[in-house]
């Protein structure tokens, strides 16, 4: 299982909302870059960044920071948030070297864009499944959906996704441990490589997401908090 220290960035800044609210922001850097190279430093194998601005308006302000973010880590960067044209797909992988690319809203709203991104690349896009009460959300959380999340998981897996993001929008920020019976469904249901994201706050959260069997974990606020470091997170 791979654990990816998630940065988000909006308005050119590392924060962290709570259940995606836009108006429940902290802000835990100014530099997006510098907080990346920290993680490295301190063993992150892949980082996981979102662009927050792009997921609620479809457009991107931060593409310079994601740029300079890219290409002065070493370890493979996952880059989500507002992704909805195969140009900014492109950009991402080829002009920036991104690692994987993350479809989102894409995945409901648009299918043949997913058909022909995974058709050209293959395993470097994902689809990232936000959920509700089983039930996915779309633009920035911020539009629900009465979609199944496991049946569009399924349909993803059609199509030759291998790897989903998956969130528990109800945890996500929270620090209420994560949704682990809707997440175990995900990675049973869909025969997916499911990293799970949305409420770790403990060690014993990430040895939990470990046990059901998710391909890996985001940590986001509780690794900003000091509430699990990085390195415990690593060892187990």
């Amino acid at each position: 299982m791979i654990i990816y220290p998630a940065i988000d960035i909006k308005g050119g800044k590392c924060v962290r909302l709570q259940q995606g609210k836009a108006e429940e922001e902290t802000v835990f850097g100014q530099n997006p870059v510098q907080i990346a190279l920290a993680w490295e430093e301190q063993g992150a194998e892949f980082i996981h960044v979102v662009d927050l601005d792009g997921a609620f308006e479809g457009r991107s302000p931060n593409l310079d920071i994601i740029e300079e973010l890219t290409r002065k880590v070493s370890v493979p960067i996952q880059v989500g948030g507002g992704i909805r044209s195969m140009d900014r797909v492109s950009k991402l992988l080829e002009e920036y070297g991104t690692a994987r690319v993350i479809l989102g809203t894409a995945a409901l709203e648009d299918p043949k864009l997913v058909e022909a991104a995974v058709k050209r690349y293959r395993n470097r896009i994902a689809v990232g499944i936000d959920a509700k009460k089983g039930k996915a959300a779309i633009k920035g959380w911020v539009q629900e959906t009465d979609i199944d999340a496991v049946e569009l998981g399924r349909k993803m897996n059609s199509i030759g996704i291998e790897t989903v993001i998956y969130t528990d929008i109800a945890r996500d920020g929270m620090m209420a441990g994560p949704n682990l019976k809707e997440t175990r469904a995900m990675i049973v249901g869909t025969g997916l490589d499911i990293i799970a994201s949305g409420g770790v706050s403990s060690l014993e959260d990430v040895k939990n997401v470990k046990g059901i069997g998710a391909a890996g974990v985001i940590i986001g606020r509780a690794l900003y908090t000091g509430a699990i470091s990085l390195a415990d997170a690593l060892k187990v």
